[in-house]
């Protein structure tokens, strides 16, 4: 399969989105700091399965409804930041849908996250990134599953994998960075865990009016989770 994750920022890359469709053709798009109001339902041959109400910037999940049926979708809140508490930015950080894969007979999770910003500490993201696993299990504890997203995490990723791998999941980053805006923090901050799933590539795609690259995940199922797990 192939999901391409992008953060709009601000919403500014919204042009964009058919022409990315066209070009790169995913089965899956995973979205972040989109104005969920100014959202079509309809992309190229992609259907939007849901997006975010309480945000000021959502996240929403795409996908081909040749392939997939989705059967359900949440959002979920996770541990706010200092920044998240005074401006407010985000209150659901964490969107999931619950697929069937017509074409492999499997069931699957997605789930778009947006991690909090820069200002945070890396604790907090791992708190949250753990915290968003859980969320996804709530679907089915031994479903393969696949978070993709805007991780904000510039600085000792040998950490974050350690406790990532820790619940069986793995992190998986890009084959060039994904983030531009600042130089000291420049890096690959958009990235995808996962679990049940063999990650093939994960390819930086070329730049747009975001700050954020946008990157594409080529995946296909591995081992069940109840093996994963053991």
């Amino acid at each position: 399969m192939r999901v391409i994750s992008y953060n709009l920022r601000k919403h500014a890359a919204r042009g964009e989105l058919e022409q990315l469709v066209a070009t790169h053709t995913p089965n899956l798009l995973c979205l972040q700091e989109v104005d969920t109001d100014d959202l079509p339902r309809e992309l190229g041959p992609l259907h939007l399965a849901d997006a975010t109400k309480l945000n000021r910037l959502g996240l929403a999940i795409y996908y081909d409804r040749e392939r997939f049926d989705a059967l359900s979708t949440r959002a979920f809140q996770l541990k706010r930041s200092l920044h998240d508490i005074i401006a407010k930015p985000a209150l659901e950080r964490l969107l999931g849908t619950h697929f069937i894969d017509r074409l492999h007979d499997r069931e699957l999770v997605i789930g778009c996250f947006h991690a909090a910003p820069l200002t945070a500490l890396n604790s907090l993201r791992r708190t949250q990134i753990r915290a968003a696993h859980e969320a996804l299990d709530t679907f089915g504890p031994t479903l393969p599953t696949l978070m993709v997203g805007d991780f904000n995490y510039p600085v000792f990723k040998d950490h974050l994998s350690t406790s990532v791998q820790e619940t069986g999941h793995e992190v998986t980053l890009s084959d060039a960075r994904t983030y531009t805006r600042y130089k000291f923090f420049r890096g690959h901050f958009d990235f995808a865990t996962s679990i049940g799933l063999s990650i093939t590539r994960v390819t930086t795609l070329p730049q747009g009016v975001s700050d954020h690259l946008p990157i594409l995940v080529t995946a296909d199922y591995a081992a069940s989770r109840s093996e994963t797990l053991q």
